[in-house]
């Protein structure tokens, strides 16, 4: 005789989509007696609370056509992530401006036709209870470059959808001998820009509806050339001293904040802790990072995404130890202590290392990029190394515990 069974099937409110809702997000870990290992506590910012300490880190992956539309590859690489539990998720890079792309495949985000093509991606994310927050991005003279699966060096012709006569800085250097020298930014076109900063923000939360944006404000990308003395040599306002050369970040900060639910929506920022030029006085240092830091609580940020150099080709080349940069993350947290959230980025790769750095108070949370695109399963790895049992999307884990896992042989 046939048995029959009710079972719980409804799906995720408020999308177009039928998709599982899920009793616990993934990623969560299961209640237990036992102390948690840090990386598996949770992280309150703002509105958000992230059930782990694992991040998505910030990658550009290149699913963008030439009007930096995203196709169904975004969906399907962060949507594999978040079915598997990180505790937040970062879109690479997105152009305010079309010359603002990296690349002509880069997402742009300088339209509402973008931000509708994002808001299926963070609508799917979202049925999943999972977070997801946006890159905010101008690529400065280092714009109109070929994907790095092309080429580390190489720029894209017009007929790819290259835009390299449109390339902008803060002044009229080049990235090396090899590259295209930029136009200097007029005062107006500045002010524009930090516009175009808030209007994107807009887009993302209202339209997209992000969890929370990011300002890349590193990697020798636009607002890193006016940080730098090696690449800003203005006279102006936005030139010359450490207050003016950190102008244009904070008023795009300012523009943000009010074009966004600030008491709600948290704002990262992303900066190179230090060009890497130990030879070169006019270099970005990890004591102007420190010095910025504390601009930034002023600002009202929430968390200091901690990377380094990309500002010159004369740069010294960073360690590829496993977390290389949490000495300079270090150095932030132990100068702005609970007031700012702080991050740790950089070739990590194992659990009980994600770990002992934030059981060291080098960072508040640990982001990840390489790792995670070789394995999108990284956190419930994790979780099995360092003993933690978590919550997982009940499609996934039904397999790997009892009673199923011991009948599953019965079926196949």
């Amino acid at each position: 005789m046939a048995s029959f069974v009710e079972y719980d099937n409804k799906g995720a409110p408020n999308v177009p989509f039928y998709s599982l809702k899920q009793p616990v997000p993934a990623g969560t870990p299961v209640e237990t007696d036992k102390p948690l290992p840090k990386l598996f506590t949770p992280l309150k910012i703002k509105k958000l609370l992230l059930k782990n300490r694992v991040g998505l880190s910030p990658m550009v992956q290149y699913g963008a056509d030439s009007n930096g539309i995203a196709g169904p590859y975004y969906l399907i690489h962060y949507g594999a992530v978040a079915l598997r539990g990180a505790g937040l998720l970062m879109t690479g890079a997105a152009g305010v401006s079309p010359e603002g792309r990296i690349s002509p495949n880069d997402l742009g985000i300088w339209n509402d036709e973008q931000a509708l093509a994002l808001k299926s991606i963070v609508d799917f994310i979202h049925t999943q209870d999972q977070y997801i927050g946006i890159q905010l991005a101008h690529a400065g003279r280092k714009g109109s470059a070929v994907p790095l699966y092309v080429s580390l060096t190489k720029l894209a012709l017009d007929e790819n959808g290259g835009f390299v006569d449109k390339l902008v800085a803060p002044s009229a250097l080049p990235f090396n001998d090899q590259s295209p020298t930029p136009n200097e930014l007029s005062v107006e076109q500045i002010k524009d820009l930090v516009k175009d900063f808030g209007k994107a923000a807009k887009r993302s939360t209202e339209i997209s509806g992000f969890d929370f944006v990011e300002i890349h404000a590193a990697h020798g990308y636009l607002i890193h050339n006016f940080l730098s003395k090696i690449s800003n040599q203005r006279i102006d306002s936005y030139g010359g001293s450490f207050e003016n050369r950190i102008r244009f970040l904070l008023e795009i900060i300012e523009e943000v904040k009010k074009n966004i639910d600030f008491e709600n929506i948290p704002i990262f920022v992303r900066i190179s802790s230090t060009d890497n030029t130990p030879h070169n006085p006019d270099g970005w240092k990890i004591e102007d990072s420190i010095k910025l830091s504390n601009y930034f609580i002023d600002a009202g940020v929430d968390l200091i995404d901690v990377s380094s150099g990309g500002n010159t080709s004369n740069q010294v080349k960073r360690g590829s130890n496993q977390g290389f940069h949490a000495p300079n993350s270090k150095a932030i947290k132990d100068s702005v202590g609970d007031k700012i959230l702080v991050s740790c980025v950089g070739g990590i790769k194992e659990g009980a290392f994600a770990n002992k750095i934030l059981e060291d108070n080098v960072c508040d949370i640990t982001f990840v990029g390489r790792a995670f695109l070789k394995n999108p399963g990284l956190v419930w790895q994790w979780g099995d190394e360092l003993g933690v049992r978590l919550h997982h999307t009940k499609q996934l884990e039904w397999p790997f515990y009892p009673p199923h896992r011991q009948s599953l042989s019965q079926l196949i």
